[in-house]
């Protein structure tokens, strides 16, 4: 068995997932798929670690949002305000369901968590075509809602969640998916880590050092996000989902 992770080595491996993840974030999301099982394995426990997580990616989702203004301006004003609103108040019901959750059996659902992200995110195409043209269905709200709460309670897997959900509304446009996402994603992970910082279970050193290199790796990966093929980010969003979930399946007691 290996010796434990040299403190060189703890922030190298958190700074290089972190920007990673900004990357990841800003082209399909997943990038806490990277974040959260670094500080996992560098000790942090499973709980502090989310709430670190979610809070070195969040300025990542600003750093993308600059990346995908004119997609946002094309958009209804009146839309944006509605989501963004039921982004925040999810977010903050996500957040307070982390904070009364036991550590044990928050570790036991991690796997679970990030299996099921990507799940729904490898079947939103098909689940899209089905959806056909029929435009916004009434769910879509209500659904934001539910992936607010979960992407306030478990940042891991947020974005893919949100791709999906946009996608299987009928949005077909994967800039402006990437647009609303990154919106959505920014608002509610900023009043979620508001209340985890309030609450003392972040780990501020890791924090900071993680939320500087997220916001760079964000805005590198806004301009790349216009460039991939997007069946390539979808392969690779899948591939990473289903990595980080052997893994912590693997960890289980």
């Amino acid at each position: 068995m290996s010796g434990p992770i040299l403190p060189e080595a703890v922030w190298l491996l958190t700074g290089g997932a972190a920007f990673a993840a900004g990357v990841l974030n800003a082209i399909a999301g997943g990038g806490s798929f990277l974040t959260f099982p670094a500080l996992v394995f560098a000790g942090v426990p499973p709980v502090s670690a989310n709430a670190t997580s979610a809070m070195a990616v969040s300025p990542g989702y600003l750093g993308s949002l600059l990346g995908f203004r004119e997609e946002l301006k094309a958009l209804p004003r009146a839309l944006l305000w509605r989501e963004v609103s039921i982004a925040a108040v999810g977010g903050l019901i996500g957040a307070g369901l982390l904070l009364v959750t036991p550590s044990r059996v928050f570790s036991g659902l991690v796997p679970w968590l990030l299996l099921l992200a990507t799940a729904l995110f490898a079947a939103g195409p098909h689940m899209a075509q089905r959806n056909g043209n029929k435009g916004q269905p009434a769910w879509r709200l209500p659904g934001l809602m539910g992936v607010a709460i979960y992407g306030g309670y478990f940042n891991g897997g947020l974005g893919i969640l949100l791709m999906a959900l946009y996608t299987l509304t009928g949005e077909t446009r994967l800039n402006t998916v990437n647009a609303l996402k990154n919106l959505n994603s920014f608002v509610l992970s900023l009043l979620s880590v508001t209340a985890f910082a309030a609450a003392g279970v972040i780990v501020w050193s890791q924090a900071i050092w993680m939320m500087s290199l997220a916001t760079a790796g964000g805005w590198a990966g806004a301009r790349l996000a216009k460039r991939m093929p997007a069946q390539k980010v979808r392969w690779l969003v899948i591939a990473a989902g289903l990595t980080m979930s052997g893994v912590f399946f693997a960890r289980l007691p």
